[in-house]
Protein backbone atom coordinates (compact mmCIF):
# COMPACT_ATOMS: atom_id res chain seq x y z
CA UNK A 1 0.00 0.00 0.00
CA UNK A 2 1.46 3.42 -0.88
CA UNK A 3 1.50 5.93 1.46
CA UNK A 4 -0.84 8.87 1.20
CA UNK A 5 0.67 13.06 1.90
CA UNK A 6 0.36 14.69 4.83
CA UNK A 7 -1.07 17.92 4.32
CA UNK A 8 -2.12 18.81 7.83
CA UNK A 9 1.57 18.91 8.67
CA UNK A 10 2.29 21.47 5.94
CA UNK A 11 -0.86 23.53 6.87
CA UNK A 12 0.15 23.74 10.38
CA UNK A 13 3.90 25.59 9.44
CA UNK A 14 2.06 27.74 7.19
CA UNK A 15 -0.09 29.11 9.92
CA UNK A 16 3.04 29.25 12.09
CA UNK A 17 5.02 31.14 9.86
CA UNK A 18 1.61 33.43 8.82
CA UNK A 19 1.35 33.76 13.13
CA UNK A 20 4.72 35.21 13.06
CA UNK A 21 4.84 37.57 10.11
CA UNK A 22 1.08 38.81 9.90
CA UNK A 23 2.12 40.87 12.92
CA UNK A 24 3.54 43.36 10.53
CA UNK A 25 0.68 43.61 9.33
CA UNK A 26 -1.68 43.57 12.86
CA UNK A 27 0.58 46.05 14.48
CA UNK A 28 -1.24 48.62 12.81
CA UNK A 29 -4.37 48.32 14.82
CA UNK A 30 -4.13 48.98 18.80
CA UNK A 31 -6.40 46.24 19.73
CA UNK A 32 -4.39 43.65 17.80
CA UNK A 33 -0.73 45.76 18.47
CA UNK A 34 -1.00 46.07 22.88
CA UNK A 35 -1.86 41.90 22.75
CA UNK A 36 -1.39 40.11 20.16
CA UNK A 37 -4.37 37.92 20.27
CA UNK A 38 -4.88 37.17 16.16
CA UNK A 39 -0.84 36.00 15.88
CA UNK A 40 -1.91 33.61 18.68
CA UNK A 41 -5.01 32.30 17.44
CA UNK A 42 -2.87 31.59 13.93
CA UNK A 43 -0.69 29.83 16.25
CA UNK A 44 -3.21 27.73 17.91
CA UNK A 45 -4.59 26.61 14.27
CA UNK A 46 -1.36 26.03 13.56
CA UNK A 47 -1.12 23.73 16.78
CA UNK A 48 -4.40 21.76 15.62
CA UNK A 49 -3.27 20.98 12.40
CA UNK A 50 -0.15 19.66 13.28
CA UNK A 51 -1.65 17.89 16.06
CA UNK A 52 -3.97 15.89 13.37
CA UNK A 53 -0.93 15.54 10.90
CA UNK A 54 1.36 14.18 14.05
CA UNK A 55 -1.75 11.89 14.83
CA UNK A 56 -2.02 10.64 11.68
CA UNK A 57 1.65 9.86 10.64
CA UNK A 58 2.23 8.18 14.38
CA UNK A 59 -1.15 6.71 14.21
CA UNK A 60 -1.19 5.34 10.77
CA UNK A 61 2.48 5.21 9.39
CA UNK A 62 1.22 2.79 6.95
CA UNK A 63 -1.07 5.13 5.26
CA UNK A 64 0.22 8.02 5.52
CA UNK A 65 3.64 10.07 5.57
CA UNK A 66 5.46 12.59 7.90
CA UNK A 67 7.03 11.05 10.42
CA UNK A 68 10.23 12.95 10.53
CA UNK A 69 8.60 16.50 8.59
CA UNK A 70 5.81 16.03 11.17
CA UNK A 71 8.40 16.29 14.37
CA UNK A 72 10.83 18.86 12.39
CA UNK A 73 7.87 21.11 11.55
CA UNK A 74 6.16 21.09 14.79
CA UNK A 75 9.85 21.40 16.49
CA UNK A 76 10.47 24.46 14.09
CA UNK A 77 6.79 25.88 14.89
CA UNK A 78 7.58 25.81 18.71
CA UNK A 79 10.24 27.80 18.12
CA UNK A 80 8.52 30.52 16.32
CA UNK A 81 6.42 30.35 18.41
CA UNK A 82 8.73 30.93 21.77
CA UNK A 83 10.95 33.45 19.22
CA UNK A 84 7.80 35.76 18.58
CA UNK A 85 6.66 35.06 22.51
CA UNK A 86 9.68 36.86 23.41
CA UNK A 87 9.93 39.38 20.75
CA UNK A 88 6.63 40.90 22.03
CA UNK A 89 6.71 40.22 25.37
CA UNK A 90 10.20 40.91 26.36
CA UNK A 91 12.15 43.14 23.17
CA UNK A 92 9.64 45.17 22.71
CA UNK A 93 9.00 46.46 26.45
CA UNK A 94 12.44 47.20 26.86
CA UNK A 95 12.21 50.81 25.88
CA UNK A 96 13.70 52.89 28.14
CA UNK A 97 10.47 55.04 30.52
CA UNK A 98 9.99 58.72 28.96
CA UNK A 99 10.56 60.59 32.15
CA UNK A 100 10.32 63.97 30.57
CA UNK A 101 6.53 63.24 28.73
CA UNK A 102 3.52 64.72 29.56
CA UNK A 103 1.03 62.99 30.83
CA UNK A 104 -2.47 62.69 29.20
CA UNK A 105 -4.53 65.49 30.60
CA UNK A 106 -1.65 67.34 31.14
CA UNK A 107 -0.67 70.34 29.93
CA UNK A 108 2.39 70.52 27.57
CA UNK A 109 5.32 73.15 28.24
CA UNK A 110 5.43 75.36 25.33
CA UNK A 111 7.51 74.72 22.11
CA UNK A 112 8.44 75.99 18.97
CA UNK A 113 8.47 74.17 15.72
CA UNK A 114 8.71 75.96 11.82
CA UNK A 115 5.74 75.50 9.72
CA UNK A 116 5.44 73.81 6.12
CA UNK A 117 6.79 77.78 4.64
CA UNK A 118 9.42 78.06 7.76
CA UNK A 119 8.07 80.48 9.86
CA UNK A 120 8.33 79.67 13.67
CA UNK A 121 4.73 78.27 15.53
CA UNK A 122 4.73 78.45 19.60
CA UNK A 123 2.30 75.78 21.07
CA UNK A 124 0.91 78.73 23.02
CA UNK A 125 0.24 80.75 19.53
CA UNK A 126 -1.97 77.73 18.59
CA UNK A 127 -3.79 77.57 21.83
CA UNK A 128 -4.37 81.29 22.03
CA UNK A 129 -5.90 81.28 18.27
CA UNK A 130 -9.22 81.47 18.05
CA UNK A 131 -11.09 78.26 16.73
CA UNK A 132 -14.04 78.21 13.98
CA UNK A 133 -16.60 78.67 16.15
CA UNK A 134 -14.79 81.93 18.36
CA UNK A 135 -13.83 79.69 21.40
CA UNK A 136 -9.60 78.96 21.79
CA UNK A 137 -8.22 76.90 20.14
CA UNK A 138 -7.46 73.29 21.13
CA UNK A 139 -4.28 71.46 19.94
CA UNK A 140 -3.69 67.65 20.08
CA UNK A 141 -0.30 66.07 20.66
CA UNK A 142 0.76 62.66 20.03
CA UNK A 143 3.97 61.60 20.35
CA UNK A 144 5.53 58.39 19.14
CA UNK A 145 8.04 56.61 21.14
CA UNK A 146 11.19 55.35 20.20
CA UNK A 147 14.61 54.54 21.00
CA UNK A 148 16.64 56.21 18.82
Amino acid sequence: MKRSWNPSLWIGLIFAILGFFSYIFFVQFPITRDFPWANFLLFAIAAIFLGIGLKRAFGKPEAYRGKIFGSIFALLSLCVLAFFSFIVFYELRQLPESKGAPRVGETAPDFALPNQDGESLRLADLIAAPGPNGKPGAVLLIFYRGFW
